[in-house]
């Protein structure tokens, strides 16, 4: 079954390469290629790729480097994300579904409710108030993390070293994936509820890597597809994050496995407080953004 998986997971990459390259190549023909530096692109996807494959969205750190030296344009840096982000992630998913052996039934289950709730539970999430949403998950990632830190103290033990669930457990880890599959779609990232997640279910932390970067390798392609296909990117920051972010994954995924269980569980902690502040961050803007609207 993991083969099957990975077979599906690269051959899902071709069509969205071909594509790629395909529009990159015809805008360099037209001349049309914007004009900012291919290598300075390329350095800040691998260096938001290796904190990517840690964990921390690399949407979040190219967003805030694309702004800061005006890389990208602001109408196309939605497309440019995930476009960017597409190959990194498929290289991701293949380096550790490969090399961290996570149950099969646990981890393709997993990733398809991921893959189901982006394409059903997305219609019915994006009804809701996205403020609404912002709250409620920083909220929860807020109750996480003081678990989390209690657990590290010794106050409430939680996590294990499973590396499958079965019976309920499982049956609440696909539903939860489903919700931040539907989740992800709207931008409310999926790497840190469903890090939390797994650890409360008395998985490894180690387990989550190979169950979330499959889970968004599955989505990326067809998303970066139809931002290339409605020219909706730039061309030239999406083939050089495309070519050099891998770069990132590599050095990453080779500190991941190293790290023992300790370190894990205080990277788990880091990341859930960081998605937490952002997560915050982004409400508190869109109340701002609410009001100014109703004034």
């Amino acid at each position: 079954m993991t083969k099957v998986l990975l077979g599906i997971i690269i051959l899902s990459g071709i069509p969205f390469a071909l594509m790629l390259f395909k529009a990159y190549f015809k805008r360099k023909a037209e001349g049309k290629l914007e004009k900012e530096s291919f290598i300075q692109i390329g350095l800040i996807g691998a260096f938001a790729n290796f904190f990517d494959t840690l964990g921390l969205s690399s949407f979040a750190i190219e967003t805030s480097l694309f702004k800061n030296f005006k890389l990208v344009d602001d109408a196309k840096l939605p497309g440019t994300l995930n476009v960017g982000a597409t190959i990194p992630t498929l290289f991701q998913a293949c380096i550790f579904i490969a090399s961290i052996k996570v149950e099969p039934l646990t981890l393709f289950s997993m990733i398809i409710a991921a893959l189901i709730g982006a394409i059903v539970g997305a219609g019915l999430i994006s009804k809701l108030p996205k403020k609404t949403i912002q709250l409620a998950m920083g909220i929860a990632l807020l109750t996480m993390a003081v678990i989390l830190i209690a657990d590290q103290l010794k106050l409430l033990p939680v996590g294990g070293n499973a590396m499958e669930l079965s019976g309920s457990k499982l049956i609440i880890a696909i539903i939860g994936n489903f919700i931040f599959g539907a989740l992800n779609t709207l931008g409310i990232g999926l790497f840190a509820p469903c890090m939390t997640l797994v650890y409360m279910l008395g998985m490894a932390p180690i387990a989550a890597f190979p169950i979330m970067m499959g889970s968004c390798a599955l989505l990326l392609p067809f998303a970066g597809m139809k931002f290339i296909k409605e020219d909706a990117h730039s061309a030239k920051a999406s083939m050089a994050i495309n070519t050099m972010g891998p770069i990132g994954v590599l050095i990453a995924a080779f500190l991941v496995k190293k790290m023992d269980i300790h370190l894990l569980k205080l990277l788990l902690i880091f990341i859930v407080l960081y998605t937490t502040v952002m997560m915050f961050k982004s409400y508190k803007e869109n109340v701002s953004i609410s009001n100014k609207n109703i004034a």
